[in-house]
């Protein structure tokens, strides 16, 4: 595999709320969203006025979300505050993970406080206190403490995310990150799915871990934040 089909990936955020991630959606007509304690992410049909105002009607007054898109149209009640460019990146099957080198565990949602203070460190805002519901995730600890995590965000058909990959500044450049994206390309390919992600851009380093590991670039969307006024 070594393409992410343009008719999911297009809008992602929109295929996984009417999929995968069905039980979280919050819908009004051709908006959808993910609870704010899940994720900051929200979707719609199609980039017409409409639907803009459909999801205005899914925000409380000063709440921003995060929505994917080429454009859309001014509308008075919604702020566009935010652009980020964003490569989608695949790992083709031919690709051999290595065996794991340290020692991983399972997280759940007794984990999310740490989950979520961890993550602030390098992407405040992005990780809520219920983001591990929506896929599995994994950490390793020393001495008790949670220095490093990663997991699965956006799920489509066959198409978990690799996301939430972080490491406390006090312990990277020992290889943790990398591990915990294998641990979930390992159980990924046992289930007969494909691993994909997205990174920023200008996130040069982690770009460079990617490739390194053999995931390629398909394709850049783009990320809008957008806030309901108050």
């Amino acid at each position: 595999m070594t393409d992410l089909p343009e008719s999911l990936f297009a809008n992602p955020v929109w295929n996984a709320l009417h999929t995968k991630h069905r039980r979280f959606a919050l819908s009004a007509g051709e908006a959808c969203r993910y609870p704010a304690d899940v994720a900051p992410f929200a979707a719609v049909a199609s980039p017409n006025e409409a639907a803009l105002k459909q999801l205005h009607s899914l925000l409380v007054p000063g709440e921003s979300v995060w929505i994917v898109g080429e454009s859309y149209p001014h509308l008075p009640e919604l702020v566009f505050e935010q652009r980020l460019e964003c490569l989608q990146m695949v790992l083709p099957a031919e690709i051999t993970s290595p065996v794991r080198t340290v020692e991983i565990v399972p997280l759940t949602n007794e984990d999310a406080p740490e989950m979520v203070a961890l993550t602030d460190l390098a992407f405040p805002g992005f990780f809520r206190t219920r983001t591990c519901e929506m896929g599995s995730y994994f950490g390793i600890r020393s001495e008790g403490q949670l220095i490093a995590m990663g997991g699965e965000r956006l799920t489509l058909d066959g198409y978990p995310e690799v996301s939430g990959i972080c490491t406390h500044p006090d312990h990277r450049g020992k290889g943790y990150a990398e591990n915990l994206i294998w641990q979930l390309v390992r159980n990924h390919r046992r289930d007969g799915l494909v691993s994909w992600l997205h990174v920023t851009a200008t996130n040069d380093h982690a770009i460079q871990l990617y490739l390194r590991m053999g995931f390629i670039e398909v394709r850049r969307v783009m990320l809008h934040r957008i806030s309901r006024k108050v």
